[in-house]
């Protein structure tokens, strides 16, 4: 466990020649963001006096109320192993405060703390994931912009010659690991074009840290490769979409609470009431954990994409999956977040279900072991199965709903983020697209 000082922080920048640092945050929606400094201004950051404008930030606050502070989590130091020109650049990832030194509401990653004081209260130590993030690669244009020829034909766990992505997926798994990650598999996916890099578990806020620090390795090292990587859920119509899987576990002091030798499953009372919250709030949250119009392209039948809420230890066309490990590995995995979602506050709402379901004792239904894209409208109503939204307006509307998934929120980033959401799918409302044009012009 990282324990970095002020000291050591210095003692870094000399050894490593480091020249430049990005103090970098997360917007509400999920894009990183940095204010970088030179070396002269490092002792200004560690005493927590960076000041930037928090009024041009998406969804922070108004212009009357902008001053705000990037406080330097300092066991998030890392020394991006790419050149850039004289000297190195590194990263302290930040909190965001306000000008009397209190937590910004707004703040994403400020927000999972706050959900994670309340897990603590409850008696559990830490909240861990594990993320299988899925990205497609598509070739650049010689004016380096990106196009929609694919990079590759292959498939899932396909070799070259089908999988050409397999160089510059193998050197974004070497700087990743030159940077501190530890790689635990890397292969093609199902769609031609798609790929998955997984790495090792970690406590929920260092995990989401790394997911957004992986993101931008991915699309720096594709872009030496005259690629463009996006986490795009479908960029591409009748193959699969980009998820997100989150593997996600409750311990107590070095001990997984999912786990029960003598349980059904050998799953332990809490992990089925998690479970249960999950399923029971996962209309609430699915517009956290799938924020874009693009998001529900993805969630159809036929793709792999979980769009029933059901869970099974069996098969993979439930919403929630208990993989086969137990002990320490023992986890519950949820399929249904894509690689668009701000990792901070999809965390935080798949936690916030989770322990309202052990407060409130809640029991999942019974688990579906068949393959639920087989089963007909009638069988799913028998079954009582229902299905996420379809759309990102709905999903919104059952957020607005959701007071366990708001208050996951908080005020500030719901009220914002509703209003973000709201406005992005009434822009895709009213315009007119080309599928409507090849459909009705000759038509009518």
């Amino acid at each position: 466990m990282r324990n970095y000082t002020k000291e050591d922080i210095r003692k870094f920048v000399k050894e490593e020649s480091v020249n430049f640092i990005r103090l970098q945050f997360t917007d509400i929606l999920g894009m990183i963001k940095n204010v970088e400094i030179p070396i002269s201004q490092l002792d200004k950051a560690l005493d927590n006096k960076m000041m930037f404008d928090g009024s041009s930030i998406e969804g922070f606050v108004r212009i009357e109320e902008s001053d705000m502070y990037l406080i330097p989590d300092l066991n998030t130091w890392m020394v991006f192993p790419w050149p850039s020109g004289k000297g190195r650049v590194a990263r302290l990832i930040c909190d965001v405060s306000l000008s009397d030194g209190s937590p910004f509401a707004g703040d994403p990653r400020g927000n999972l703390k706050r959900v994670l004081k309340e897990m603590k209260e409850l008696g559990f130590t830490d909240f861990n994931l594990g993320p299988e993030p899925e990205f497609f690669l598509f070739k650049l244009d010689d004016n380096m912009q990106p196009t929609m020829e694919l990079n590759d034909n292959g498939g899932y766990f396909d070799l070259a010659p089908m999988d050409l992505g397999e160089n510059c997926r193998r050197d974004i798994v070497l700087e990743l690991e030159e940077m501190g990650f530890e790689i635990e598999a890397s292969h093609h996916e199902v769609a031609p074009g798609q790929h998955e890099i997984d790495f090792k578990y970690a406590n929920v806020l260092t995990a989401c840290d790394n997911i957004q620090t992986f993101k931008l390795v991915v699309k720096t090292i594709a872009r030496k490769h005259g690629l463009h990587a996006t986490f795009m859920p479908k960029p591409l119509f009748g193959v699969n979409g980009s998820g997100m899987h989150c593997n996600v576990s409750l311990f107590k002091d070095g001990k997984n609470t999912f786990f029960d030798e003598e349980g059904e499953l050998k799953l332990s009372k809490i992990a089925y009431q998690f479970m249960a919250g999950v399923l029971a709030h996962v209309r609430g949250f699915t517009a956290i954990t799938n924020p874009t119009v693009n998001s529900y392209k993805r969630l159809l039948p036929g793709y792999e994409a979980p769009c029933y809420i059901a869970w099974s230890a069996q098969n993979r066309s439930p919403l929630v999956r208990i993989p086969a490990s137990r002990g320490i590995s023992t986890r519950i995995e949820v399929r249904s977040v894509d690689s668009a979602a701000n990792p901070y506050l999809a965390l935080a709402a798949i936690l916030k279900a989770g322990l309202d379901g052990i407060k409130r004792e809640l029991e999942p239904p019974k688990s579906i072991d068949r393959n639920i894209y087989e089963m007909k409208p009638s069988e799913l109503a028998d079954l009582g199965i229902g299905t996420l939204p379809t759309d990102l307006d709905h999903a919104l509307i059952a957020l607005s709903e959701d007071d366990v998934i708001k208050d996951a929120l908080g005020k500030h980033i719901f009220a914002n983020f509703m209003e973000a959401k709201q406005s992005e799918w009434e822009s895709f409302r009213i315009n007119v697209h080309p599928w409507e044009l090849e459909r009705y012009m000759k038509m009518y």
